[in-house]
């Protein structure tokens, strides 16, 4: 009776202190916004006004990081990198589209270097470019393939961005499972969760199969039928909607995820983008997986 007394007493203990150092970790402030591994993809606030007010309302969000794509304005990259860091801001990555990195691979580059940035995400494949069989996407990640060489010899790294297209199956694989195969571990991806789901996978279970070639992950949720604080696209702010993000969270930082980066692709206004980046911002501030650090 006494030894399972003291297993108990001591299990009782345990428990105690976990509770305190985890009360702790809060209390020291590394459960902050900003001090955890979540950004922001600028795209959001693309309407909200001028870009010092998109970027004052990124900091009052909370939030210390950038996801930056195409041009912003007129302003050169070192302009630009000069506006982030006034108001605090580190670029994660940019996105440039597959017709840039044809037409100028060397100019991406130079352009991401200018930002501070060494990781170019390709964003979206408009209808033209889609590949519609197997051996088209396989090409594809051949030809992206090359471009991940040519990014690894100045330093750089190449992420693809999917969206619910690549979701088609050829078989037993999905269209990225098919591009990402062809283009080999150099290249790595940012899986758009809200995405993956309307293209009929489960997000969870679709993130492991890339585990250790996730760069990050686009969060934002989709809007269950009728809810009418979403966009017109349907996209809501995270855990407003019917992603499963106990699930997906987790599962994310077992993949390896670097960012959760939010993303509002439709918000309804300049005050909802504020919003909805404060709120979701807010979601994964409390439930990132402990251990997701910057």
């Amino acid at each position: 009776m006494t030894f399972r007394l003291s297993r108990i007493l001591f299990a009782s203990v345990l428990a105690l202190s976990t509770g305190v150092l985890a009360g702790s970790a809060l209390a020291d402030g590394t459960r902050e916004t900003g001090k955890l591994p979540i950004a922001l993809q600028i795209y959001t606030m693309r309407n909200a006004g001028p870009l010092e007010d998109q970027l004052k309302a990124v900091n009052a969000a909370g939030l210390t990081a950038v996801e930056t794509f195409g041009k912003i304005g007129d302003l050169s990259a070192p302009d630009l990198k000069k506006t982030l860091d006034a108001h605090g801001l580190k670029v994660t990555s940019h996105h440039s589209s597959l017709a840039d990195l044809r037409a100028n691979v060397q100019a991406v580059i130079d352009y991401a270097k200018g930002l501070g940035d060494d990781t170019i995400v390709m964003p979206y494949l408009p209808p033209d470019l889609r590949p519609a069989n197997p051996a088209g996407w396989q090409a594809l990640g051949i030809e992206l393939a090359g471009y991940a060489d040519v990014l690894e010899a100045q330093g750089m790294h190449l992420v693809y961005h999917n969206h619910n297209f690549e979701m088609v199956k050829f078989g037993d694989k999905t269209a990225l499972e098919i591009l990402m195969d062809a283009a080999g571990p150099k290249m790595k991806l940012e899986l758009d969760i809200a995405w993956a789901q309307r293209g009929g996978q489960d997000p969870a279970e679709f993130l492991a199969k890339f585990k250790g070639r996730l760069f990050a992950i686009h969060a934002k949720d989709n809007a269950g039928i009728g809810d009418t604080k979403a966009g017109s696209m349907g996209f809501i702010s995270v855990g407003s909607g019917i992603v499963d993000w106990a699930k997906v969270l987790p599962a994310a930082n077992a993949s390896g995820a670097k960012w959760y980066i939010i993303e509002q692709d439709d918000p309804k206004d300049p005050a909802d983008a504020a919003a909805s980046i404060k709120a979701s911002a807010g979601y994964l501030t409390d439930h990132v997986p402990v251990g997701a650090t910057r």
